[in-house]
């Protein structure tokens, strides 16, 4: 065998052998995904789904606010919740892929049925039927969000939920507010 084929073929085992551990090394996206999604905590995932079904719920409601409503104050209402929870929603992915953690990107089967009744309201049965439901949501959504904002052990999700509590306890006042303005008129229906 002439010398430069037998440097030749030295070179390429030597540079198989060199790489072979190199190549070993390497870590696949699985792991890496799965060790990011191990740093965040338990409940810290599981606010993290919850809060992104209740943000997709608020944006599907607040649509439907806009086409069934009859009442300026509730399409209003559901036009900011649109916007916010949006935005809001936004952040948790942009959070959620930095973590590694799969987010739904569909309601469950509860947030389908609330969406699906409401759905079939319009005018002022629509409108007492969703202000009624904003508020529960909104009340529990500032514990929720108050809790994680306290207890989270992931410093973003924490960030997230104190920042995103003040915007959820403006829509939790604000709904009672066009809660209670429906109710004391007797209707929805706007003055004249």
């Amino acid at each position: 065998m002439p010398i430069h084929r037998l440097l030749l073929s030295s070179a390429a085992v030597i540079a198989l052998t060199l790489s072979v551990p190199a190549i070993a090394q390497q870590p696949t996206s699985a792991p890496r995904n799965s060790a990011a999604q191990q740093q965040v905590s338990k409940p810290d995932m599981e606010f993290m789904k919850k809060a992104a079904i209740g943000g997709m719920a608020e944006v599907e409601l607040g649509k439907l606010a806009q086409q069934n409503g009859q009442s300026q104050q509730v399409k209003d209402f559901g036009s900011r919740m649109v916007q916010d929870h949006s935005q809001a929603g936004d952040q948790l992915k942009s959070i959620a892929q930095q973590k590694g953690v799969q987010l739904p990107d569909q309601l469950d089967g509860e947030h389908r049925a609330m969406r699906d009744r409401l759905a079939k309201l319009h005018g002022d049965q629509f409108d007492r039927a969703y202000m009624r439901l904003m508020t529960s949501d909104h009340d529990k959504d500032v514990k929720e969000f108050r809790k994680e904002a306290q207890t989270s052990k992931d410093p973003d999700l924490k960030r997230f939920a104190r920042d995103t509590l003040n915007t959820i306890e403006q829509h939790d006042q604000l709904a009672h507010n066009v809660d209670r303005q429906l109710t004391s008129t007797g209707s929805s229906r706007a003055p004249r």
